[in-house]
């Protein structure tokens, strides 16, 4: 069954030049030009990853992805965004997107992170183990779920991935090359090191008592980091 794909952009050439694109590449794609439509549609059909633009007539792409994660729904999702100022990125991030990429973008780059995407997805549903735990936390991986001392962690996909690969590699020294690896897919060269600082700032926040003084989530400096 071919990957269903729903593509969110008011752009008719871009989105024309998209889905031409994307369905010679043999994904299944549906086009929204708006908010409204887009919301509707993920309320009738299931998708395997999005692709939101950010400014929308009506709205923005934030809206769409803020909805879905309110509802516990992990669907994949990477943003087109004209500006790739570190803002944008966060507000991407906190509203639980995966990835995101920047106008104009080559073919060839959107392909990769989108099968490097879904690969990520595909492998965390097939993991042989569906629970993870290390001392005070337990990490449900088939349902993307994180608790620490028994508190529920509030997650965005990508915060989940790499608490998920700091938990499993807990007691190592786990380097910054290897979080991008693992993360994107492509040692670095769809994310700068600025992006990864902010991930490892915004999951500190969420698991530390005191994020500027880390017991969990530990700096090895000039090497990366640790889960102790």
């Amino acid at each position: 069954m071919a990957v269903r794909i729903l593509l969110l952009e008011d752009d008719e050439s871009l989105a024309d030049g998209l889905i031409y694109s994307l369905e010679k590449k043999e994904y299944d794609v549906q086009l929204s030009g708006n908010v409204r439509e887009a919301k509707q549609l993920l309320g009738e059909k299931e998708y395997d990853l999005l692709l939101l633009d950010v400014a929308l007539p009506d709205g923005t792409g934030f809206e769409v992805c803020e909805m879905l994660r309110a509802k516990g729904n992990q669907t994949p999702i990477i943003f087109l965004t004209a500006s790739d100022d570190e803002i944008h990125v966060i507000r991407g991030l906190d509203s639980g997107g995966d990835d995101y990429i920047t106008k104009p973008f080559r073919l060839g780059e959107l392909f990769s992170r989108i099968q490097a995407l879904l690969r990520r997805t595909g492998i965390q549903k097939r993991e042989g183990r569906a629970e993870l735990a290390r001392g005070d936390i337990f990490i449900d991986l088939e349902g993307n779920r994180a608790w620490l001392a028994g508190r529920k962690l509030e997650l965005t996909g990508v915060e989940f991935r790499l608490l998920c690969l700091m938990v499993r590699s807990a007691g190592r020294v786990v380097t910054r090359d290897m979080i991008l690896e693992e993360l994107w897919d492509g040692r670095g060269q769809f994310v700068d090191d600025n992006t990864l600082s902010v991930y490892i700032r915004r999951l500190r926040e969420k698991i530390e008592e005191d994020p500027s003084s880390p017991e969990h989530l530990v700096t090895i400096r000039g090497i990366g980091y640790c889960w102790e």
